[in-house]
């Protein structure tokens, strides 16, 4: 059993999560989020909303699932967001044609469909399933199609991302942020992806939740007003051209954008702050690279593009975020297809006087002759060349009708007039998370397997009277922390943890169980989130914690009727410490959210 079978063992078998529709017999690419795995994942994205809206003051909005067709006409999802798909001619399952084929050659996600059914026949390769023969490959579509209201309805698709809606209110954003670049919109929602043969866990869902951020920045201006807070930040860095020799290197993000290795500014902060964001919510440092698009899988339309990949047990090295410049593609694409222009206007510091060419229509003759569509034919005179409007019939093309315009209905000149400031179409950095891959690689950075009385060895444990107490209450041999063999813990970051508290009266009775409710409502007036456990021994209690992730106990016994303390056992370490009742909530709230050392917060107890 591999690391990510003991992963998924312990998130089915704990409430972290659970095949979706098992009792219909499930369906690959769904899954759920059980009680844990929900509150894991809404503090990750909770801790998301921290860095990028209450940090960076990047505003939430929140769109629609479904969008109408002319948005993804053009997004270019309609054309060409697709896999290439292979189906076995025996068994008839179907996979991804360029995953069948990565065994055998390098960039197989570059091949188009006809390549690759050459280098599938060429190589001989065989159904994994049933050792089948492949037919041709072809192209796949992987948005999911739907309608728009009843009968035949106005075509629809569920949306393959959350970014399309930012870029469709842009107008409305920039009013929102008084037309001042730079400003940003972020969105945390569901996308739909219709993937061909989804057999990697979360890593690959057909319903997944993304937070993507659109951040519009002046492309004449791509320094970072807040540069320094990440300049010196060293990230390990696979570039293009490190790619080349195999090898990634370390480089502060200052040094990176010097050389060129990173674009500019704004890009290297945002992957400063991505690499700041997944190490605060536990992805494991040693375990995460910022590897750059290869010039033959970088986006047509983008300068540059850096994925956040983390390095898992199974499947290798995964991508869980894409931070990339994308140019003014996006705004130019729906102004094309709304017939809206979208840009910000942006004031000069001083007016300037500038030569420009001017055409000007004549809506006095252009709207007898064109009635309804005079506007269209103006606004497609604007576009025309001086070389154009000099002939004696103009002819322009206005939603696939060509129209024939007398040089008597246009004016133009060359004309000096002082501005005070021109349009600019900004360019869009995206910082794209994948939350459930980034929940997967969480929960597998943070298993752990340890060997107890190694452990107790080295945090120098010496037993507690609560094992002693316990023992003399009917506590069976073996079931003290430091002679069990192995215990199962989650080293959650105490910034997502699902469990922050559990609080544990030592035996089931009254006089225990009342004090033990009464710190847990204080507990929850910090807004911590806590648990209550009474069933079983002490030590199965803290190895079920253990194993969930919790990172601190406190144990209630009769010395806490005595003398008003209780017992915080930590995690990780294992130790224990003996902290009063009064305050209780605050010492907590320091260990889990100020950084307070365990050592400082009581008197140690068994170590």
């Amino acid at each position: 059993m591999d690391k990510y079978e003991k992963v998924f063992e312990l998130a089915k078998r704990r409430g972290f999560l659970w095949n979706s529709f098992e009792l219909y017999g499930g369906s690959r690419g769904f899954y759920d989020y059980g009680p844990l795995g929900s509150t894991l994942k809404r503090r990750i994205e909770q801790t998301w909303r921290e860095f990028y809206v209450i940090q960076e003051g990047f505003m939430e909005i929140e769109c629609p699932t479904i969008g109408i067709e002319e948005v993804f006409i053009a997004s270019g999802h309609v054309g060409g967001f697709s896999d290439p798909l292979c189906e076995c001619m025996n068994c008839k399952e179907a996979f991804r044609a360029d995953h069948l084929v990565q065994n055998v050659m390098e960039a197989a996600g570059t091949l188009s469909a006809e390549e690759l059914t050459k280098v599938i026949k060429e190589n001989d390769i065989r159904c994994p399933e049933c050792g089948g023969k492949f037919g041709d490959a072809y192209e796949f579509n992987l948005m999911f199609k739907t309608t728009i209201g009843p009968g035949t309805g106005r075509q629809g698709y569920l949306r393959p991302e959350t970014a399309q809606g930012m870029f469709v209110d842009f107008q409305r954003l920039s009013r929102f942020y008084r037309d001042k670049l730079p400003f940003g919109a972020v969105q945390i929602g569901k996308s739909y992806r219709n993937e061909i043969a989804p057999r990697q866990g979360v890593i690959r869902l057909r319903e997944f939740t993304q937070a993507e951020c659109e951040i519009f920045v002046d492309p004449r201006n791509k320094k970072h007003p807040n540069f320094e807070r990440f300049a010196d930040r060293e990230l390990v860095l696979y570039s293009q051209k490190a790619q080349e020799k195999g090898e990634p290197f370390r480089m502060t993000v200052r040094e990176a954008v010097k050389t060129g290795v990173i674009a500019h500014e704004v890009l290297g902060y945002n992957i400063a702050l991505t690499n700041e964001f997944l190490t605060k919510v536990g992805i494991d440092p040693s375990k995460l690279r910022f590897r750059q698009h290869l010039k033959d899988e970088m986006a047509h339309y983008a300068i540059d593009c850096w994925d956040a990949e983390i390095e898992t047990d199974r499947f290798g090295w995964v991508e869980i975020v894409g931070i990339a410049d994308r140019t003014d593609y996006d705004l130019k694409a729906h102004a094309k297809v709304s017939k809206t222009e979208l840009y910000v206007y942006v004031e000069y510091d001083e007016p300037k006087m500038v030569t420009r060419f001017v055409v000007k229509p004549n809506m006095g003759k252009l709207g007898p002759l064109f009635k309804g569509k005079a506007k269209a034919v103006a606004d497609a005179l604007k576009q025309l060349s001086e070389e154009e409007l000099s002939k004696d019939e103009i002819k322009v093309t206005v939603d696939g009708e060509e129209f024939t315009v007398g040089s008597d209905a246009v004016d133009f000149a060359e004309e000096t007039v002082k501005v005070s400031g021109e349009n600019v179409i900004p360019h869009v950095i995206e910082p794209s998370y994948g939350i459930d891959r980034i929940f997967y690689g969480v929960m597998e950075h943070a298993y752990d397997e340890e060997n107890v009385a190694q452990k107790v060895a080295e945090s120098g444990l010496k037993g507690t009277e609560e094992t002693e107490k316990e023992s003399e209450a009917g506590k069976s041999e073996g079931e003290t922390e430091g002679e069990e063999e192995a215990r199962l813990v989650m080293h959650f970051s105490s910034a997502v943890a699902p469990v922050q508290v559990a609080v544990l009266p030592l035996l089931t009775r009254k006089e225990l169980a009342d004090p033990a409710k009464d710190i847990i409502v204080k507990l929850r007036e910090k807004a911590l989130l806590v648990n209550y456990d009474d069933s079983g021994t002490i030590g199965r209690r803290y190895r079920r914690n253990d194993e969930i992730g919790t990172p601190y106990c406190v144990t209630v016994d009769y010395d806490t009727l005595k003398d008003g303390t209780v017992t915080i056992r930590d995690r990780d370490s294992m130790r224990q410490i003996r902290a009063p009742v009064k305050g209780i909530e605050n010492v907590l709230y320091e260990l889990i959210y100020r950084g307070r050392t365990f050592e400082s917060a009581g008197k140690p107890f068994n170590f």
